[in-house]
């Protein structure tokens, strides 16, 4: 059975996800047809080094969503803020994925979307995505991948988990 043989049943795999929606972002942006707010097409990133549960990543040069499937984390540079997001929905833990529509990110499971600074927008999910534990260490910034914020119960932690650029 070959991988179009699945009738719309297939799941799709994260990295050919992100390439069809990072050509589609970057025709939107090249046509003047992107929506408003969108960041540039979400790009891979790898860490630049992990020790136990913290993971560094240079801090990002522009605006932007980068995921970094190893560690789970969704890295975000928007409007002089740099942000780290575990991967998946706070729903039910489905792996979260740009939004389509460029307004931020969408959890394909429930229809669940978000802003780009996690914030809920509509869908199943209760709340706004988990944001990590984030600092900044010189040019790079220091997540802790086993330290979260959920904004219902931790509501200044969670608008703390920032870091300014």
């Amino acid at each position: 059975m070959s991988s179009h043989d699945c009738a719309g049943d297939c799941p799709v795999a994260r990295r050919t996800f992100l390439k069809d929606v990072s050509i589609f972002t970057a025709a939107l942006v090249a046509a003047g047809l992107a929506p408003r707010g969108a960041l540039a097409a979400p790009s891979p990133i790898r860490a630049l080094s992990r020790v136990a549960a913290d993971v560094r990543y240079p801090i990002p040069a522009k605006d932007g969503v980068q995921f970094d499937d190893k560690n789970e984390v969704i890295l975000v540079r928007n409007a002089g803020h740099v942000y780290a997001f575990a991967l998946s929905c706070p729903h039910q833990n489905t792996a979260l994925k740009a939004d389509p529509a460029g307004g931020g990110f969408w959890c394909s499971k429930h229809e669940s979307r978000y802003k780009f600074d996690g914030q809920f927008i509509s869908g199943r999910a209760t709340r706004n995505m988990d944001r990590l534990v984030i600092r900044r260490d010189g040019a790079s910034v220091v997540v802790n991948v086993d330290k979260w914020y959920e904004s219902d119960s931790e509501p200044t932690q969670w608008a703390g988990a920032q870091v300014t650029v």
